[in-house]
């Protein structure tokens, strides 16, 4: 005797083809993204079938080739990755805090991991490549802390701008100790301040294998724990109630946070605005069910960065502006409407 099929309602069903046909649309706008960068703006003469002869010819590689598998593709892979992380650990802190506003970068986790890369990197330098991402992700986890501390992130009655204004003040607290150490530390000053101002330019193959395992990880992670992280709307004693420990939801999920910004601050540099605007836009297209926005946000994080690194090519081509620098233009405007709307 066999089951009877489940009865979906057609809307949930017609609702349910639009979001996957919304992934599939980002994913190929992904692929087409990360093709356009592999062989675009490039000093070396290149065309669009170059990455085809560099991946699939039979041919010895030449130049264009080269700089395409060995420089280029890393670079791609990368700003993939770091987009989708850091997107998704925007989208993670506003739902923890229920705040619009949350993100890394204004919470102080950005400029807390970078302050610890800057530590490892001017005082401990030869094992500075191996420690850098676990003094990112301790740094942005100490500075986090400290604005959950200040903010009163989970206290009753704690008001938004609390928490934003707490951010701000360790975020600059956190900036100007790593101006400090670089100042101090003058013969790394240059390589330092290259690399806070954000950039994928200088990104490897070592780079890719080191971040990608626990980027990865933490973002299907996160896809798994969305279910649970969807009842936060409902409020903490509602969620309670319903024997959900919101205490050890909250702490794994700020630990997957830490990680991702670690792992990508270490790699690229402080990239700021990425996890404060993409879940909004992603929240336009696929709702407020993070079962649907975790791999939505991850797509419109990566679409952004890769559209980011090529701008950052293509302003003072063929020299090369920060890829940080571009999103800094393009995220405040947005934050200052996001503050706007708030009041």
């Amino acid at each position: 005797m066999s089951c009877p099929s489940p009865i979906i309602l057609p809307n949930v069903a017609h609702t349910r083809m639009i979001r996957i046909t919304l992934l599939l649309c980002l994913s190929g706008l992904v692929v087409l993204l990360a093709w356009w960068g592999l062989w675009a703006f490039s000093a070396i003469p290149m065309s669009l079938s170059t990455p085809y002869d560099a991946f699939f010819s039979s041919q010895p590689p030449g130049i264009a080739e080269t700089v395409i598998v060995e420089i280029r593709l890393p670079r791609v892979i990368e700003a993939i990755l770091v987009g989708a992380g850091l997107a998704v650990a925007g989208l993670l802190m506003q739902t923890l805090t229920r705040n619009p506003l949350a993100s890394p970068s204004l919470f102080g986790v950005n400029a807390g991991a970078a302050l610890g890369v800057a530590l490892t990197s001017t005082l401990f330098l030869q094992q500075a490549y191996l420690s850098q991402p676990i003094a990112a992700i301790v740094g942005g986890a100490l500075a986090w802390t400290i604005v959950v501390v200040l903010g009163g992130a989970w206290r009753t009655g704690a008001e938004r701008k609390q928490l934003v204004l707490a951010g701000i003040a360790v975020s600059a607290l956190c900036a100007a100790m790593t101006k400090a150490l670089v100042i101090l530390v003058e013969d790394q000053a240059t390589g330092v301040m290259t690399w806070l101002a954000g950039s994928f330019a200088s990104v490897s193959w070592q780079q890719v294998v080191l971040s990608w395992p626990p980027l990865l990880l933490a973002l299907l992670m996160a896809w798994a724990l969305a279910p649970k992280l969807n009842l936060f709307a409902l409020g903490d004693e509602r969620v309670q109630s319903l024997g959900v420990r919101l205490t050890w939801i909250r702490a794994f999920t700020g630990l997957l946070v830490f990680i991702i910004v670690g792992v990508c601050v270490s790699a690229v540099g402080s990239i700021a605005f990425v996890g404060l605007i993409v879940p909004h836009m992603a929240r336009k297209l696929f709702g407020y069910d993070l079962r649907w926005l975790v791999p939505g946000t991850a797509l419109v994080g990566a679409m952004l960065t890769l559209s980011a690194d090529m701008l950052s090519r293509w302003v003072i081509f063929p020299s090369e502006t920060p890829a940080g620098a571009v999103l800094a233009l393009m995220g405040a405007p947005c934050f200052i409407y996001l503050v706007r709307k708030e009041r």
